[in-house]
């Protein structure tokens, strides 16, 4: 069970390749929801999904910054920033 005070930014790989970024206090209840079909239109047709990267935040508003942030990347964009955050975690 998540911490009641942990906040994550979220990104999922669909099933076609492509990118759904989210905010989330339950990282792995979050990717089971989007599995089953829950709460996002976006994710419904895209599965299976996979959480490929996420973030802890201190606050929900940082995470969400993170979030939307991420949203406005292009593919390209998006591609590199999960890249970097790959070679950083290692």
């Amino acid at each position: 069970m998540a911490k009641a005070n942990e906040h994550f930014f979220y990104v999922l790989k669909c099933n076609d390749n492509s990118y759904y970024g989210g905010y989330t206090t339950d990282v792995t209840r979050r990717e089971a929801e989007h599995n089953a079909g829950i709460r996002c239109k976006y994710t419904k047709t895209r599965r299976p999904v996979k959480v490929i990267h996420f973030e802890k935040f201190e606050t929900r508003s940082e995470a969400t910054k993170a979030e939307a942030a991420f949203k406005k990347l292009s593919r390209k964009n998006k591609d590199s920033y999960l890249i970097e955050r790959e070679e950083d975690s290692e």
